[in-house]
Order: structure tokens, then C-alpha cells, then sequence
């Protein structure tokens, strides 16, 4: 299984900006695909952000225009960069990596204050 550590959570006023990091065990031309989900409190899981192994990406509506995924191949490490942060997205934000199997990492709080 796939280790992943997320880093850069954090508490940011509304209007602002954090990045998330994602530190993967493997190699990163062995997976098909990686994204960012969140979860808030009481609320389903929430598909943020992917990035296919060819480059493509996919944004969820409500983060289009706000938030950019990218990756950096030579340090095996899965970016999410979040401007423009709302209130609305409060949650816990965790990374995956997808091969043959899907693996998650703990997770990183962010939080927006009004």
C-alpha cells in the first residue's frame, strides 16, 4: 500500500490562500491517477480535484477557478493550491493515489473563518 502524508492545512481567514502538499511513497509514474477529496462535518464525501497520469485534470464545480492540482514527478509529491478560500470550504482534505488500488492518505484540516 501506498504511503501518503498530507501537509499545509490550517486556519485562513475568508479570501485566502493555502496549499496542500502530498508526499507519496511511490513513484509516480506507476499511478493512473491522483486527486484531492474533502469531508465537513455531517456532510458526504466530496470529490475536489484529479489529476490523470497523462496530465489531464477535473475540478469539482464549486472549486473551478479557485483551486489548482498539480504534482511535481521528481518529488513524488501531489499539490493543491487554494485561492480565494471560503467559509464553505471548511473540511478535512485528503490526498489519493490510484493504481491498482486506491489509497488515501490521514488527512489535513482546513479551515475558513468569516
Amino acid at each position: 500500500q501506498v504511503q501518503l502524508v498530507e501537509s499545509g492545512g490550517g486556519l485562513v481567514q475568508a479570501g485566502g490562500s493555502l496549499r496542500l502538499s502530498c508526499a507519496a511513497s511511490t513513484n509516480f509514474f506507476t499511478l493512473n491517477a491522483m486527486g484531492w477529496s474533502r469531508q465537513a462535518p455531517g456532510r458526504p464525501r466530496e470529490l475536489v480535484a484529479v489529476i490523470r497520469s497523462g496530465g489531464t485534470t477535473i475540478y469539482a464545480e464549486s472549486v473551478k477557478g479557485r483551486f489548482t492540482i498539480s504534482r511535481d514527478n521528481a518529488k513524488n509529491t501531489l499539490y493543491l493550491q487554494m485561492n480565494s478560500l471560503r467559509p464553505e470550504d471548511t473540511a478535512a482534505y485528503h490526498c489519493w493515489v490510484e493504481s491498482d488500488r486506491r489509497s488515501w492518505g490521514q488527512g489535513t484540516q482546513v479551515t475558513v473563518s468569516s
